[in-house]
């Protein structure tokens, strides 16, 4: 049994839903030495976070933030969480929603992901800036 962690940055993204898998890969070439396992990546932010989902239409993606958006709107009057910005609540909330990390199979080097799945950075902030991710392999 073997683990490997590492942290590395994203790059600034605007607000939106972003893939992020072959930059995953591409700063985690230790999931190469595991023939089987578990690559567990986490986000160490409270107004971004991670999921998995279609990865070919780029619609997709769009329609999340467009969902999001509408689910959990800015501006509301009740919210108390507001002196970072009218974006800040709804980002913490949306965050809470999707969550803050994905757990894939590793399978001969590689992330075992379907066909049409990717990684999605989730930005809820307008300027959320560079975001830390902390990626673990567990496995042989």
């Amino acid at each position: 049994m073997k683990i490997h962690q590492q942290q590395f940055h994203l790059k600034e993204r605007k607000r939106g839903f972003h893939l992020i898998t072959s930059e995953i890969e591409e700063s985690f070439p230790a999931i190469k030495e595991f023939s089987k396992g578990i690559c567990h990546v986490f986000i160490q932010h409270t107004s971004a976070s991670l999921t998995i989902n279609e990865d070919a239409d780029p619609t997709v993606r769009k329609d999340f933030e467009y969902f999001f958006n509408k689910a959990v709107p800015e501006n509301d009057p009740e919210y108390i969480h507001n002196y970072e910005g009218d974006d800040d609540m709804p980002a913490h909330l949306k965050a809470a929603i999707l969550g803050s990390s994905v757990t894939i199979p590793i399978t001969n080097g590689r992330l075992a992901l379907g066909t049409w799945q990717g990684i999605y950075l989730c930005e809820h902030r307008n300027h959320g800036g560079a975001r830390s991710i902390m990626v673990t392999a567990i496995g042989e």
